[in-house]
């Protein structure tokens, strides 16, 4: 193991590392206070685009944890950011399956929303045709936004997914993740999404940008072997999974790429940033 050193500043994932749906995992004030204290800063990146940032911030006030909006970086957020660079924003349509944490950051940088396709209303969908069909977690999910979906797909529309996340580490157990939807989506339309999340490298870059920091001066926090640990691979950034979330030791030999460090929650690694 390398020694817990030359740390500028942390990318830290939030379900499965910070707390299990709305139940807080144990030592969550103690590691943020020490943040603080070492003035380590920090991005909070997280794959679930469902939330947008002012609800995290209000998630973890609750949690008794003080965080700003610009130290917050979602799936949903990197997804708006990235179609924004890649096209204009006043003339592309998207159809959006998912909540306020992707449907707020793509109308802020000046996207259209198209509307659903609507069973009964066949002939009259020019509000519902889209240049982009963008797929983030969704827990009001329906047939009609399936189906809208799955029209602009097989009509031409570029298909973007904010993350491809299976599952959803919950306080009950594990919850369906957009990944669950976009297999939905490409068994009906043989097409593949870009995806923005973690694992790919795209989310850790623009955090790294938002925190003026260089690769070698910074550690990715992550529970998820297929995500957190496999995109600061892709990134070229050092990695800790803590073992309160999806991935277990067990599954460090059945892939070719490995975490930095491996340690059992955010209390052992508050530890290590102490010493």
């Amino acid at each position: 193991m390398q020694p817990f050193t030359n740390i500028e500043a942390l990318i830290i994932d939030m379900d499965g590392v910070l707390w299990h749906g709305e139940q807080p995992l144990p030592g969550l004030s103690a590691f943020f206070q020490v943040l603080r204290e070492r003035q380590i800063p920090f991005i909070l990146a997280t794959n679930n685009a469902r939330l947008t940032p002012d609800q995290y911030v209000e998630k973890l006030a609750g949690m008794n944890v003080e965080v700003s909006q610009k130290e917050i970086l979602t799936s949903g957020m990197a997804t708006a950011l990235y179609l924004a660079d890649k096209h204009n924003p006043d003339s592309t349509r998207i159809f959006v399956i998912g909540e306020n944490g992707i449907r707020q950051p793509l109308q802020e940088c000046g996207f259209t929303l198209a509307d659903l396709y609507h069973r009964q209303d066949s002939h009259n969908t020019a509000h519902a045709r889209a240049d982009i069909v963008v797929s983030g977690l969704d827990i009001q999910l329906t047939w009609d936004k399936l189906a809208s979906a799955v029209y602009n797909i097989q009509a031409g529309a570029r298909f973007v997914a904010t993350n491809g996340d299976t599952t959803l580490p919950t306080e009950h157990g594990y919850a369906p993740g957009n990944g669950a939807v976009l297999a939905a989506l490409q068994a009906a339309t043989g097409a593949t999404p870009i995806i923005i999340g973690k694992p790919e490298a795209i989310m850790y870059r623009q955090a790294m940008a938002l925190l003026g920091v260089r690769p070698e001066h910074t550690v990715a926090l992550g529970d998820r072997l297929d995500t957190d640990i496999l995109g600061a691979v892709r990134a070229g950034i050092r990695s800790v999974m803590v073992l309160t979330g999806v991935s277990s030791e067990d599954e460090l030999e059945k892939v070719d790429y490995q975490p930095t460090w491996i340690m059992p929650d955010i209390q052992a690694v508050t530890e290590a940033l102490k010493q």
